[in-house]
């Protein structure tokens, strides 16, 4: 199944919750979501049967690669028992995380056959991480819950930093630093103007060949050719062979020609892009229980119309125009 771009569907995103105990600026801001703010009733969200059933849906479109995400989605009950479903299909089975609650989870996730994770961590400074996360779970428990996936084999372990200007540009050197030799792979994410509530502007955004050039007054890298047209990063090795580094560069060099992500929301809506307006409401038959083609034809004739290129059209136009938070869709 290929979109009006000729873009398979590869690669399903999964959030399982909207809830997380991070309130990152660029994803969820405190003032936004604080004490007041409504979260989606835990009676709305997809049981893990449900989610079982649209990933089966999705395989003869050709599926390939599933990702569990939020919110942060160690927070939801049970997880270790959705991966256990999710990889007797076949399927690459990876998780994203904040790392948090990852120390005590890594061992049951390792054993319920999930292949890999990524860890959001934006500073190694303590400050720093406490400022950017917004929350009192210190670094240490981060850089924990990292130890724990690579003692349990859930690698290669990527870590994503998202760099903002004037806030975490000095972190950048010292995540290198950090984490070369040790088999995890750092990646550098430009800031973007993902929802419409984290005040993003233009002069925010440190390009990655910026970064790049920088890195390299103290660190020898060697490019390494992707292993495929729809990775999102660019990746460099250091010469000595102690590691990589990778940029994901939504803003400076978009990649939404070789997109094959899709987004399935934690209440059963199915989104074509990261910076869509909105989704499309699959509940009715993804609740039914009938038929499994049914419901993959209603994913098939989603994806055959879709038509996203936000990053490569990036302007004042469409970033006037209203986007889903990342919260709620996962990164």
């Amino acid at each position: 199944m290929r979109d009006r771009f000729d873009r398979p569907l590869r690669d399903l995103r999964i959030s399982v919750t909207d809830r997380c105990n991070f309130r990152c600026r660029y994803c969820m801001p405190r003032e936004r979501f604080g004490e007041q703010h409504t979260f989606l009733p835990r009676r709305a969200l997809l049981s893990f049967e449900e989610i079982e059933r649209f990933v089966s849906a999705c395989l003869p479109l050709g599926l390939s690669k599933v990702r569990i995400t939020g919110g942060e989605p160690l927070l939801r009950p049970g997880v270790p028992a959705l991966v256990q479903r999710l990889s007797t299909l076949g399927v690459e089975t990876a998780l994203t995380t904040n790392a948090s609650l990852l120390r005590d989870q890594a061992p049951l996730l390792a054993d319920s056959g999930l292949d890999r994770v990524t860890v959001s961590l934006d500073a190694i400074d303590p400050q720093t991480h406490a400022s950017m996360a917004d929350c009192t779970i210190p670094v240490e428990t981060v850089l924990e819950g990292i130890e724990a996936a690579l003692e349990n084999d859930l690698g290669p372990v990527k870590v994503n930093c998202v760099v903002q200007r004037g806030v975490n540009e000095s972190e950048v050197p010292a995540l290198v630093g950090h984490f070369q030799g040790t088999g995890v792979i750092v990646r550098f994410i430009e800031y973007m103007d993902v929802g419409r509530t984290n005040g993003w502007s233009p002069g925010q955004v440190v390009h990655s060949m910026d970064l790049l050039k920088e890195l390299q007054r103290e660190f020898d890298f060697v490019p390494i050719e992707g292993e495929s047209p729809s990775d999102v990063a660019t990746r460099w090795a250091h010469s000595d062979g102690s590691g990589e580094i990778g940029f994901i560069s939504s803003v400076s060099e978009p990649f939404c020609g070789d997109c094959v992500r899709a987004r399935l929301s934690a209440d059963g809506h199915l989104f074509t892009c990261l910076f869509a307006s909105g989704g499309h409401d699959l509940r009715a038959i993804i609740h039914d229980g009938g038929a499994i083609d049914e419901l993959t034809d209603a994913i098939a004739a989603v994806w055959s119309r879709r038509t996203d290129r936000y990053s490569e059209m990036r302007s004042s136009e469409t970033s006037s125009l209203p986007r889903i938070e990342m919260s709620y869709i996962g990164g």
